[in-house]
């Protein structure tokens, strides 16, 4: 039985954090690249305590949250208005689905499905959806003419909400997922991007905020502070970074790339975890 670390070294926390912003707009997934990196490269993370562990990824997500309310905060939350005024239903139930299976399955998802073999088969199934997805909303104006933001409906809203609870699984990715859902049901490629933003911020937020009192009540030991910290704010530096790089230039981008990239990555997970039986 391995013994459970209760400090990460401040080198690699930082490392993680500089990961974490470009595979959190990137439809890559960020939870799965935070497990396999340490993985793939024998650092100790995988040895940290279950809850520091899950502490670190809170800070991760909150310095990317914080990132991104300076980026397009004002945006997002005017297309979030929006929505609400014109579409509440549609919104409420983007919402819903991921809100209740992180509080009732959250920890289950994790523990179950966050094995590098199981994040390789999320990552090649991503793969398989997102290009799915793409190929059907290619055919999308003869079909549906073409949707556009605030055009979507209660179906919309719950196809997005079922979308972001699944990417709670490592390896699915919530942008991949949410964005390939809006696609899947005939909105452009530019809009699905937006749609999938509008919805994304606050199921960020709020599982930040609620794993955030969670480790409150559990208490962070002095040796995590300071990686915590460093692992926070390299993430807020990483995500402003690759939002000033990347904005503009996703929302009419092709998934092809990533689906390459993830179809790639899990191949390769697969064979060094099979190496290593």
């Amino acid at each position: 039985m391995r013994r459970a670390e209760r400090e990460l070294p401040l080198r690699q926390a930082v490392a993680l954090g500089l990961l974490q912003g470009p595979t959190e707009l990137l439809p890559v997934s960020s939870s799965a690249h935070t497990t396999l990196l340490p993985w793939l490269a024998g650092w100790s993370y995988g040895d940290l305590d279950d809850e520091l562990r899950k502490g670190f990824e809170v800070a991760l997500h909150a310095g990317t949250a914080t990132a991104l309310v300076l980026l397009a905060g004002r945006e997002l939350a005017g297309d979030t208005a929006a929505m609400l005024r014109r579409r509440p239903r549609a919104l409420m139930l983007a919402l819903a689905p991921p809100a209740l299976a992180g509080l009732l399955l959250g920890p289950r998802i994790e523990r179950d499905l966050g094995e590098p073999p199981w994040i390789a088969l999320a990552l090649a199934a991503g793969s398989v959806a997102m290009a799915g997805a793409e190929l059907r909303g290619r055919r999308a104006p003869g079909q549906y003419g073409g949707r556009h933001f605030g055009q979507e409906g209660a179906a919309d809203g719950l196809a997005l909400g079922l979308a972001q609870a699944l990417a709670l699984v490592p390896g699915i990715s919530r942008s991949g997922a949410s964005i390939g859902a809006a696609r899947w049901r005939g909105f452009t490629r530019e809009d699905a991007h937006r749609l999938s933003w509008t919805v994304a911020l606050p199921v960020i937020a709020g599982a930040s905020l609620l794993q955030g009192l969670r480790l409150r009540r559990v208490g962070i030991p002095a040796s995590m502070g300071a990686s915590m910290a460093a692992g926070a704010g390299a993430a807020f530096c990483s995500t402003l970074g690759a939002g000033a790089l990347l904005r503009g230039r996703l929302r009419g981008c092709p998934p092809w790339p990533f689906v390459l990239y993830r179809g790639a990555l899990a191949g390769w997970v697969a064979l060094r975890a099979n190496a290593r039986r």
